[in-house]
C-alpha cells in the first residue's frame, strides 16, 4: 500500500521550526561534524596535462607500505591506515589534533586512460600518481541510428520439396504528403 501525501499550501515552508527540532538538528550536526573531523582523509590535488592526469595525495606520517593503490572498473582507489606510533602510557596528552585510522579515497577516471601504465611514487609524505592518457581511445564514439521500421521475414515454400526458405519482405513504402498540404492549402 502506498502512502498518499496531501498537498501543502506552501505557507508551512515559511513557518519557523520548533525549538526542539532545531536543538535536535544542532546536536546531530555537531556529532556528525566531529566524526568527520576525527577521521583521517588525505588532501588530494588533481590536474590534467596533454599527456596525463596527475593526482597528488598528502599522506604525512605514512610509510610506502601503509598505502594501497587499486584500479578496478574505471575507478582508482587510494587507501591505507595511519596509526598512532606513540606510547600513550608515558605521556598524558592535553591536545591531539592529528587524525589516525583507515582511509580510502576513490576517483572515477575517464575511459581515455591507459590503466596498464599508471605509475605511483611516494616521497616526503606525498603520493604522486600519474595516469597516462591513451591517444588511441577517444572520449566519444558516435553511433549511427538506423531506421526502426521492422522488416518482417516471410517464409516462402519451395516447389515440391516441402522446404521453407526465408525471404525478406519489402519494406513498407513511406506515405507521400499530399500536394494540398505541400502548397499550404488544406
Amino acid at each position: 500500500m502506498m502512502a498518499i501525501q496531501g498537498s501543502r499550501s506552501g505557507f508551512e515552508d515559511f513557518m519557523p521550526q520548533t525549538f526542539s527540532s532545531m536543538l535536535d538538528r544542532f546536536f546531530n550536526d555537531s556529532v556528525n561534524n566531529r566524526e568527520r573531523l576525527n577521521r583521517f582523509s588525505p588532501l588530494v590535488d588533481i590536474c590534467e596535462t596533454d599527456q596525463s592526469y596527475q593526482i597528488e595525495a598528502t599522506l604525512p606520517g605514512l610509510a610506502k607500505e601503509d598505502i594501497q593503490l587499486d584500479f578496478h572498473e574505471g575507478q582508482l582507489t587510494i587507501s591505507g591506515e595511519r596509526t598512532l606510533q606513540k606510547e600513550q602510557k608515558e605521556k598524558q596528552y592535553h591536545l591531539v589534533e592529528n587524525h589516525y585510522g583507515t582511509f580510502s579515497r576513490s576517483f572515477r577516471l575517464p575511459d581515455t586512460i591507459d590503466h596498464e601504465k599508471i605509475e605511483a611514487v611516494f616521497e616526503n609524505g606525498i603520493l604522486r600518481v600519474t595516469v597516462p592518457k591513451d591517444e588511441r581511445k577517444t572520449a566519444r564514439h558516435r553511433i549511427q541510428v538506423r531506421d526502426g521500421a521492422a522488416q518482417p521475414v516471410q517464409l516462402e515454400e519451395s516447389s515440391g520439396t516441402g522446404n521453407q526458405n526465408p525471404v525478406k519482405a519489402a519494406a513498407p513504402k513511406k506515405k507521400q504528403p499530399s500536394l494540398a498540404h505541400e502548397n499550404g492549402t488544406h
